[in-house]
């Protein structure tokens, strides 16, 4: 598998925000964001077993495999060998893709294309300069509803969609809003 990297850290946004985990970061993606953060050319070649050893590293169950979009490369097959070192797997993706069955939460963060899942745990929308990002969310059902305000790397725009992030949510409280701790701390 092409893995970008394997760190550990505290979760840093959504429903498990602050928890410790172990992060799979997968290379490649199938969309181009214009406001991603993640460099998608830079990977290492690991097979199953090599990544399943360097998460038990660490002392915590939580596993979460994110991108890029994990969905490109995830395999039932490294699921199980998580599962079966005692992990709790979870994966974040954009929703364009089918995943494997055996995951223990799904966190679907659309970017404008069409959501091909049914069900997920969290739905976690970037919220842009002119809105939310829920082009494309279709019928997708939630159980828990983030607004995440879209880090555009200016101090200014960033304090405008905060607040407007902000707005929405008092406007519609099946929402919660999402901040990127792990950037306002200054953690991986």
């Amino acid at each position: 598998m092409r893995i970008n990297e394997i760190f550990y850290s505290l979760q840093g946004e959504g429903f498990f925000v602050g928890t410790p985990a172990v992060f799979i970061r997968m290379a490649g993606c199938n969309m181009r964001c214009g406001f991603c953060d993640t460099d998608h050319s830079s990977f290492i070649e690991m097979t199953e077993e090599e990544i399943v050893k360097k998460v038990c590293e660490w002392p915590t169950r939580h596993v979460i495999i994110t991108g890029g979009e994990p969905a490109l490369q995830l395999t039932l097959s490294l699921l199980d060998l998580l599962h079966e070192a005692g992990k709790y797997v979870h994966v974040e993706t954009n929703g364009t893709l089918r995943l494997p069955p055996t995951i223990d939460w799904i966190t679907c963060s659309p970017k404008g294309e069409r959501v091909v899942l049914g069900c997920v745990d969290e739905l976690k929308v970037i919220y842009l300069p002119d809105g939310p990002l829920t082009e494309g969310i279709g019928d997708v059902t939630a159980l828990r509803h983030f607004i995440q305000p879209c880090d555009t790397g200016s101090a200014e725009e960033n304090e405008v969609i905060l607040r407007k992030a902000i707005d929405y949510v008092l406007e519609n409280p099946e929402w919660r809003l999402s901040l990127q701790t792990h950037k306002l701390i200054h953690i991986k």
